[in-house]
């Protein structure tokens, strides 16, 4: 029985932030160290940060990740650490992971396949690198292997899958299987999305068992750049199972763990179950002396604990929300709270986005972490929560506002911003020549409520040097049911990502079940016993979203269908009424084209939504995922044949 420990890690980088990412991996290499491991692996560009976006092209950004490369060198002394960085070579640049053994480069794996879809654009800035080619780079004077490698260390065999390598369908492992690879190490940047741990947990064990390896897999964590969260969970598998992870949606700085492995039961199963047929073009390794010192006995396995949708969101934007604050040194957040669910919404995450942060990390390396608010980071210093009444506010949405604000133990302030609106109403009136009423103004007189809202609660933001957070979701998003210059205005917006048939299902579990560490919000009661309402028409109209729209698990179905499935029109409209048969036909059809027309109506809105938090592969964000034309035909044509077909 040959023994060995692994090790992996997840890291919360930022993108350019050298010194501090720097510091980050020196951590990880000394916590590895003190766990007795020989080999660590850390994440898909952890010098630089993965998402550096066009800077990858500046050649300042290679030379200085170069740099820091050569500091780390004498802190993996009497140990093997894989570290992911960009390499220019041939006025090309390369997704590569430096393998390092006792202080010492032993070459460069480049990736093969490059992550070029959704929120992705490796191929903008990195070239793919070609299977079975190695070349050479020089580095302070030596020349240094670089292309597909495999590495032989001490009679030890060590392969690489990158991040997406692993996703394809034809993935590098089963090529390295046959080579007689004993560690596959895959270093990944993959991002946070519902239920997409478990399809990396069966990637992972299945790997080890199919090609009968170790397999050791890192990630980043945290909210990186803005956008896109990782979730962490580095994973170690042999045999076929899971026996190692590290934390998922954690809020610490980095987290290493290891385990043991028995290579020999490994290359047993690999004998039996794997052709060996290396290519000519394969070569050897790269082959260097190295002493493997752990004797214990493998690591039992693991059982995983798997997050339901509810907690998984909860964490995701928490941890977002947590990072968004401290990388841009905002001085707390600000929101306009209606009373209704989607500000509830995020006032909640708010709130317990400090109760995770302090529950994991303890109060002092919380006050730590956001040392620039200069130790005001009580609850009430976090978060301002503002209702501002119209004439067509009513007691109901001011008393959940105020109950909910004390309840998360935020700052409340209650303004009456109707003069204002007056004001306005007068200044149009006055240029028309004529009054404004409901019959005939009906939009322009809800959407001035909404906008005339918006100043203070930017000055608001100004004041505290605050993230004001917009509270639109992706419903809304959707058909444009959101007032620019209004109810969109923030600089952050954390559920835009994310449905409104779910965020109403997600404040009902907060306020009677919460769970896994997430506390129950039993003053959202006042909220979840309304029906959802912008509020903005006089209370005698009984104006409320569905309403407006239509309910809104028909108005997510007939989205997905759309957009994500790329359905025609009629398409759609026979798949709905399949969905809902309880509908009339003729009801369905008037939703389905007020679905397409107010889509392609409102792209102009979707452009400009504050950044939201990347949370499913169904996102509608146009920087990052879903891209449709500003201007189109808004399916004219086959809105015409659906309508007039009998």
């Amino acid at each position: 029985m040959k023994t060995i420990r692994l090790a992996t890690a997840t890291v919360n980088q930022t993108p350019l932030d050298w010194s501090g990412n720097l510091r980050r991996i020196g951590d990880c290499i000394a916590d590895a160290r003190a766990q007795r491991a020989d080999l660590l692996c850390l994440p898909e560009l952890t010098l630089t940060g993965y998402g550096c976006e066009d800077q990858f092209l500046a050649p300042d950004i290679c030379d200085r990740a170069l740099d820091q490369l050569r500091e780390l060198l004498p802190e993996t002394r009497g140990m093997a650490v894989a570290i992911g960085l960009p390499l220019r070579h041939q006025n090309a640049v390369y997704n590569v992971v430096a393998l390092i053994a006792k202080g010492k480069l032993l070459g460069f794996h480049a990736k093969q396949n490059l992550a070029g879809d959704g929120l992705h654009y490796e191929t903008r800035w990195f070239k793919p690198w070609p299977s079975g080619v190695k070349a050479v780079v020089q580095v302070d004077g030596d020349l240094i292997p670089l292309g597909d490698l495999t590495f032989d260390l001490g009679g030890v065999r060590i392969g690489f899958e990158i991040c997406e390598d692993a996703w394809v369908a034809d993935r590098p492992g089963r090529h390295l299987a046959g080579l007689g690879v004993d560690i596959i190490l895959n270093p990944s940047a993959s991002h946070f999305a519902f239920a997409k741990h478990s399809i990396r947990e069966q990637f992972v064990s299945e790997g080890s068992r199919a090609f009968g390896v170790a397999y050791v897999y890192a990630n980043l964590v945290g909210n990186e750049a803005g956008r896109v969260i990782y979730d962490g969970g580095g994973m170690i598998a042999s045999n076929g199972q899971l026996i190692c992870s590290t934390r998922r949606l954690s809020f610490l700085d980095h987290e290493v763990s290891s385990a043991v492995v028995d290579l020999d039961r490994n290359r047993l199963a690999q004998a039996r179950t794997v052709a060996q047929q290396p290519r000519p073009e394969d070569g050897p390794a790269v082959r260097v002396p190295f002493s493997w010192n752990c004797g214990d006995c493998p690591s039992l396995p693991e059982v995983a604990t798997t997050l339901t949708k509810e907690v998984e969101f909860t964490r995701a934007v928490c941890l977002g929300l947590f990072d968004y604050l401290r990388k841009s040194r905002s001085g707390g957040f600000v929101v306009s709270l209606s009373g209704g669910a989607d500000s509830s919404a995020v006032a909640c995450l708010v709130h317990l986005t400090r109760v995770l942060a302090v529950e994991e990390l303890g109060g002092e390396a919380f006050d730590r972490k956001l040392g620039h608010l200069g130790g005001k980071t009580d609850a009430a210093d976090l978060l301002l929560c503002v209702y501002q009444a119209t004439e067509n506010s009513g007691a109901v949405t001011l008393d959940a506002a105020r109950q909910l604000a004390d309840a998360l133990d935020a700052e409340f302030a209650e303004w009456d911003v109707q003069p204002a609106v007056d004001q306005y109403r007068s200044l149009a009136e006055n240029t028309l020549g004529r009054p404004l009423d409901w019959e005939q103004d009906d939009i322009t007189l809800q959407n001035i409520q909404a906008r005339v809202r918006a100043p203070g609660i930017w000055m608001m933001a100004n004041l505290r040097q605050a993230l004001l957070l917009s509270t639109s979701n992706r419903s809304e998003a959707a058909v444009g049911y959101a007032t620019m210059d209004g109810d969109t205005c923030g600089g952050l917006s954390p559920i835009a990502g994310i449905d409104k048939a779910f965020l109403l299902h997600w404040l009902r579990w907060l306020e009677t079940e919460g769970g896994h560490g997430i506390p129950a919000v039993p003053a959202l009661s006042a909220v979840n016993g309304q029906r959802p309402t912008a509020e903005l028409r006089p209370a005698e109209q009984e104006q409320t979203d569905e309403g407006d729209l239509m309910p809104y698990a028909v108005l997510d179905h007939i989205e997905r269908l759309a957009i994500r499935d790329k359905n025609a029109p009629a398409e759609v409209l026979c798949l709905t009424c399949h969905r809902f048969p309880e509908y009339d036909e003729k009801v369905i059809k008037e939703w389905v084209v007020r679905f397409f027309m107010l889509w392609s109506r409102n792209q102009w809105k979707r452009e400009r939504y504050a950044p939201s938090f990347h949370l499913d592969d169904e996102n509608l964000d146009p920087k990052t995922w879903c891209r449709f034309p500003i201007l189109s035909s808004g399916f004219e044509d086959e809105l015409r044949e659906l309508t007039l077909k009998a």
